[in-house]
């Protein structure tokens, strides 16, 4: 997908002046910066009118998939999909952002940037955003990412080199980002979309590229820019009815037992009396259970509209860090020989009880009130501090990205949240208030059979020695605290008036 440094401009476009002087460089040094030759800068190109009509195509159809990605997150059982969407739709809110900048050194507001540029391609998006699992990751991956490639490839061929270098330079490090969406979405594709499910995702399939088609492509370069006769559009599938953002997060079958709350990390992580390592295996639980952030966080995005791109921008990128966070538990787990699926039961309950009992602002303010409380001493400092104290470097690396991804998180809580309150003091108390607020039901779920709370950590830690060759510690062998009454942020429910 990238565009080689000498693309030549297609078939149509005025050819060089033949008479052109060629000027020759001092010592054969590459001319013009090295963006292309004389011949190939002495042809026009595009308009500043027609580059930024196609940048509006491409910034369209980014902040769709940017969209249909982050409102799948929650609802989608597979964690290893949650990771990728949780990376992909950050990277895609990346290049909306920088096509959002471009534009604006092109043209004065209004913009038109939020402007439906055609109709097809709102029903094509909308059938994604709608579609099941099969419908999507192929017309994601097998339609419209390629289809988006070869807009931006044609761009970047067409455009000035030296006139429009600074479209060209945002168009090439896109194609890098969408050839790494379309390299996952390959693999994705072929093992979770075979046989009948291929089969029953042929007519949505379809109906996305008809929409498509009338639309002239993703650029509207094809068929004379789009068809203007309704009765070109497709008839709606998946998106007759409105599409309606699903807050219930779902696991897959590697997380069996997803209401236990019957292990409390944090306690036994900040008891002196526990010994180094095993507070490495359960920093490495908290890393893990870090996956109930982005379904979150992504209903959060979801149920946001309205706000400056920066928040959609930074949201994201926070977003994507947590899901870099679930990464490092899994190969922290990896890397000491537990087994997790067996052996650690990570629970949903945080993300469910926010993304069911609270507004998409009172999350934020959760989540703000819970970073504050990782910045002291006492927080990620702490953690990092131990994982080098335990002597394990691969621990200390995680730890250390951690902390300082929580630098980042702070400041974006400061940006969009704090912002909107009267005072970061009231900030803070309104994030706590709405966390107790949050109903965990730990009787209700254990007297309706949907968990016994069972101490998985003996498991864990048990098999984490004997992989190791080491005798057990009793204390960590014997650790039976849960969050029945202690919060994560240590605070005791039994006694709070809140």
């Amino acid at each position: 997908m990238r565009v080689p440094m000498n693309a030549t401009s297609p078939t149509g476009l005025p050819p060089a002046d033949p008479a052109m002087a060629r000027p020759q460089t001092l010592r054969g040094l590459p001319p013009l910066a090295g963006l292309c030759g004389f011949e190939q800068a002495g042809r026009p190109g595009l308009s500043v009118e027609e580059s930024v009509r196609r940048l509006k195509r491409h910034h369209y159809a980014l902040r769709r998939i940017h969209r249909i990605l982050t409102s799948r997150i929650t609802s989608e059982p597979i964690y290893e999909l949650k990771m990728a969407w949780s990376h992909q739709a950050w990277l895609c809110a990346e290049q909306v952002a920088a096509i959002r900048a471009r534009v604006g050194e092109m043209r004065e507001p209004p913009l038109g940037l939020d402007k439906v540029p055609h109709e097809g391609l709102a029903i094509a998006f909308d059938e994604l955003q709608a579609a099941p699992r099969e419908v999507l990751l192929s017309g994601l991956y097998e339609v419209v990412v390629p289809a988006l490639a070869m807009a931006l490839s044609r761009h970047a061929a067409q455009t000035h080199p030296l006139a429009d270098q600074p479209t060209v330079r945002l168009l090439r490090i896109a194609l890098l980002d969408l050839d790494d969406l379309q390299r996952y979405g390959r693999h994705a594709v072929s093992c979770l979309v075979a046989g009948p499910d291929r089969a029953a995702a042929q007519a949505g399939l379809e109906t996305v590229r008809q929409a498509i088609t009338a639309a002239g492509g993703l650029d509207g370069c094809e068929r004379g820019g789009g068809s203007s006769d309704p009765s070109d559009l497709p008839a709606r599938l998946h998106s007759a009815a409105p599409w309606r953002h699903d807050p219930t997060p779902r696991r897959d079958e590697r997380f069996p037992d997803p209401y236990n709350m019957g292990v409390n990390a944090e306690v036994l992580l900040y008891d002196p009396a526990q010994p180094l390592d095993a507070k490495v295996l359960m920093m490495y639980y908290k890393r893990l259970r870090e996956i109930d952030v982005p379904e979150m966080m992504a209903g959060i995005l979801a149920e946001t509209p309205g706000k400056p791109w920066g928040y959609y921008r930074d949201m994201s990128r926070q977003l994507w860090d947590e899901a870099r966070h679930a990464m490092m538990g899994e190969v922290g787990f990896a890397s000491l020989g537990v087994d997790w699926p067996s052996k650690v039961a990570v629970n949903f309950t945080w993300s469910l009880g926010l993304n069911t009992q609270l507004t998409p602002k009172e999350r934020h303010a959760v989540l703000y009130f819970i970073e504050q409380g990782l910045m002291p001493r006492t927080g990620k400092r702490h953690e990092w501090e131990t994982a080098l104290a335990a002597g394990n470097p691969l621990a200390a690396t995680f730890q250390d990205f951690d902390w300082a991804d929580e630098v980042l998180h702070a400041r974006i809580g400061r940006d969009w949240y704090v912002s909107d309150m009267p005072s970061a003091h009231e900030a803070v108390a309104y994030g706590d208030a709405c966390w107790s607020k949050v109903l965990m039901n730990w009787e209700r779920w254990r007297s309706e059979g949907k968990t016994g709370h069972a101490n998985w950590w003996t498991g864990a830690y048990a098999q984490y020695c004997e992989r190791h060759g080491k005798t057990p510690d009793p204390i960590a062998a014997q650790y039976a605290v849960s969050y029945e009454s202690i919060r994560a942020d240590l605070k005791d429910l039994s006694t709070a008036s809140g």
